[in-house]
């Protein structure tokens, strides 16, 4: 990764910008510039602030520290002795501007269904072609919400109703999840600040939400895990014990799963750094009286919802 020292310094983004990269709240950051002189944005005639990629990125360094629980004063002491010797910390993410992506030629959906139609024939040289077609016009997030969600749809339906057999519904899961590990494996890893923990509950082996929700982490600069299907709560509690994550998301599709969480919650508050757990899945999503019993964070119908609350929980500490 690159110090933060080499990050642009021109003063381009306003406070509500910086808010949405960071997850820093206004009122914090003006705290931190007038309590530790953290920031020098530039004032504008009209009093707004006016922040640098350099200045963000300076944050985000902040956040991961204060999100592993050492105190934000702490922190300032930190950078000051770094850049007492002339130094600067290293970015906790690696920064490039947005890519202007190509106009798609057709919506979304519609490769959901050539995807659908690629795999039910068993054609996995068409199958890549769609999913790097996708990446050239699409953020990942469309692509799993719009293009692989519907796809894995018409497998479930088709397989129902006996249109494919269970070795095609089969092959094109495996297909999916070896792209989704390769774009994660190709995501730089990120080794600090809070932990998360993503994979399936007990006796939960339909993986392919929890996979993307992984990815979308860990594209999002998290420092997260993926642990894969099928996760004991007692491996999980010895396992939280060394890794002391902050947060573990698990995938519910099933009332025996949800049945074997039932006081993991409680269990995971007696631990050292109490770190929560979440939750999301069809069987949850469907079933209020389970989100009471089971505690913890429900995440949401979406991976988009997924995102925004674990974002407010990491940095802001509620959902």
């Amino acid at each position: 990764m690159s110090k933060i020292d080499s990050y642009p310094t021109e003063p381009e983004f306003t406070i509500k910008t910086v808010q949405n990269r960071t997850g820093i709240k206004p009122v914090t950051l003006r705290a931190w510039e007038r309590r530790y002189n953290l920031l020098e944005p530039m004032r504008m005639p009209n009093g707004y602030r006016l922040y640098s990629e350099q200045d963000i990125q300076l944050l985000l360094w902040v956040q991961r520290r204060v999100e592993s629980g050492v105190s934000i004063s702490q922190v300032v002491q930190q950078f000051n002795q770094i850049r007492e010797k002339d130094d600067w910390p290293e970015s906790v993410q690696t920064y490039s501007p947005a890519k202007k992506r190509k106009k798609a030629p057709r919506p979304a959906i519609d490769y959901a269904e050539m995807l659908f139609g690629a795999l039910v024939s068993h054609n996995e040289e068409r199958t890549a072609i769609i999913f790097e077609e996708c990446q050239v016009y699409f953020e990942l997030l469309t692509i799993f919400q719009e293009v692989i969600d519907p796809c894995l749809e018409l497998l479930e339906e088709s397989w129902f109703l006996g249109d494919i057999p269970i070795a095609t519904r089969h092959m094109s899961s495996q297909i999916i999840k070896g792209r989704l590990m390769g774009i994660m494996q190709g995501l730089p890893m990120i080794k600090e600040g809070a932990l998360i923990l993503v994979g399936c509950g007990p006796e939960g082996m339909n993986e392919m939400r929890a996979m993307m929700l992984a990815v979308l982490l860990r594209q999002n600069n998290y420092h997260v895990e993926y642990l894969g299907p099928d996760l004991p709560t007692d491996d999980l509690i010895d396992y939280s014990k060394i890794a002391r994550p902050k947060l573990i998301c698990l995938s519910i599709n099933s009332e025996p799963t949800a049945f074997l969480l039932k006081d993991f919650s409680e269990q995971l508050s007696r631990l050292r750094g109490k770190p929560r757990l979440a939750y999301f899945g069809r069987y949850v999503t469907q079933n209020e009286d389970a989100r009471e019993k089971l505690g913890g964070i429900y995440l949401g119908e979406t991976l988009e919802t997924y995102l925004e609350r674990i974002r407010r929980y990491m940095t802001l500490g509620v959902v």
